[in-house]
Order: C-alpha cells, then sequence, then structure tokens
C-alpha cells in the first residue's frame, strides 16, 4: 500500500497512543489561563502564537478561520466563542489576526476559478447566486487587518448574546517574530 498523510498519522497515532505520549498533555476541557482566541489558520500560528503568548496545553480555547475573521454573527465562530463564555469558564476574548495574511487582498475571482479548474460547475455557482448567497462577498478577503480586526473585535462585543462584562481584545501577530501589536484593549472599551 503507498503511503498516504492519512496513513501516515494513523500510524503515527497508533505508537503514540502505545507509547502512552498523551499523558503529558492530560488536562481538563476548562481553559486555565480562562480565554478564548479566534486567529488565523496559517500554518506559521501553529506552535509560534502559544509560545509568543505563553500557552501551554489546556491554557485557552483557540478558534481558527481564515483571516481570524468573524464573518457572521449567528456562525460557528461565534456559538465556539459563546459556549467557551458560558460552558467552558472562559472570561476573555481575544481577536488575534497577523500580519502577511493570505486573506489580506485577496479577491474572490482566482478561488472561484480554481473552484472551475476543479470541477465545481458554472451551474452550481449560479445556483448560489439564485439562492441570496454572494459567492464573491463571501470569498473576498479585508483591504486592512487592523480594520479586520476591529470588525470583528466589534461584532462579538456587541453580539446580543454576548455578556456585557466580557473584555474583547484586539490584537496583531508577526508570523516571523510573534511580536504582538495591541489593536483593541478590551479593558477600556
Amino acid at each position: 500500500m503507498s503511503s498516504t498523510i492519512l496513513n501516515d498519522i494513523l500510524d503515527y497515532n497508533q505508537k503514540f497512543v502505545e507509547d502512552h505520549e498523551y499523558e503529558k498533555y492530560e488536562t481538563t476541557k476548562f481553559p486555565n489561563k480562562k480565554m478564548v482566541i479566534l486567529t488565523c489558520m496559517d500554518t506559521r500560528l501553529l506552535e509560534l502564537l502559544p509560545k509568543a503568548l505563553n500557552l501551554g496545553n489546556g491554557d485557552a480555547k483557540i478558534i481558527k478561520d481564515a483571516g481570524a475573521l468573524l464573518s457572521h454573527p449567528f456562525g460557528s465562530v461565534m456559538r465556539s466563542i459563546l459556549v467557551a463564555l458560558y460552558q467552558l469558564k472562559a472570561q476573555e476574548v481575544l481577536v488575534i489576526a497577523h500580519h502577511d495574511c493570505g486573506m489580506l487582498g485577496m479577491k474572490p475571482e482566482p478561488v472561484i476559478e480554481s473552484m472551475k479548474a476543479r470541477g465545481i460547475s458554472e451551474e452550481t455557482l449560479k445556483t448560489l447566486t439564485y439562492s441570496g448567497i454572494d459567492i464573491e462577498q463571501w470569498l473576498h478577503g479585508f483591504d486592512s487587518v487592523t480594520e479586520s480586526v476591529e470588525h470583528s473585535v466589534d461584532m462579538i462585543k456587541n453580539h446580543p448574546l454576548m455578556p456585557n462584562d466580557v473584555p474583547v481584545h484586539g490584537l496583531v501577530i508577526d508570523p516571523k517574530t510573534g511580536k504582538l501589536d495591541l489593536i483593541v484593549d478590551g479593558y477600556k472599551n
């Protein structure tokens, strides 16, 4: 059998469990540092972001999506934030985007062309449009990382189900050095 990503993962996982490697990661479902973080799925942040924030396993709830964007007030990202606050003992929210993000200046046209090249039909795209989905707007990135962070913080802070006493902070991290720039201090807003 040829090696695949999934097979490699399963082989490694079997050894990981057999060797009890998981024991050093044991914790509870409640974040030790009482925070929930919305950040980008960028590969450079996988280990850098937790290290730059002094986070270990179990310290924070981390939600990742493209661009650290809260694009829908009743989507899965906001639901996850609310669950973390109401059920998992988080007390603060941090939105952490990063410089040099792929969503910065992203245009929908190349994405749509890639979809077509991989088999998504024009008919499917038209059906979405006729159903009220603005696929171009949905795929559009952002023009300023600072404004994007401010927008996400504002959407979270002003959500009708958001408790008033929860600070919502906005930051931008440098994906090379881990340096954080404070955009919104949730203690002051």
